[in-house]
């Protein structure tokens, strides 16, 4: 039983800091059809035109092309990772994910 045990932390050691934050409920995977953010596990539901419908995606990265979060159900472009700040600063450019 001690050798098993000893075995098993061997194993899962090494990994623990890849496991995802676990989330309350069932959440979805990118690229997982949905219908609201909050089914994702990245709390973004992105609408893909050429698809047909509406699919979880990952969040916006540093100086990608971001929209905050919106109250409604699907999104048009993704909100920034945590840590990041969709962030407008010319009016005729595009918000982007900086580091604020």
């Amino acid at each position: 039983m001690a050798t098993a045990l000893v075995l098993l932390i061997g194993v899962l050691l090494p990994c623990w800091g890849s496991f995802p934050p676990f989330k309350k409920g069932f959440t979805k995977p990118n690229g997982a059809r949905c219908s609201h953010h909050s089914e994702c596990y990245s709390d973004c539901c992105l609408i893909n035109l050429d698809l047909g419908g509406a699919f979880c995606a990952p969040r916006a990265r540093m100086t990608r092309t971001c929209l905050p979060q919106t109250k409604g159900a699907i999104n048009i472009v993704c909100p920034c990772q945590g840590g990041l700040t969709c962030f407008h600063e010319d009016p005729n450019c595009n918000h982007q994910c900086r580091l604020i």
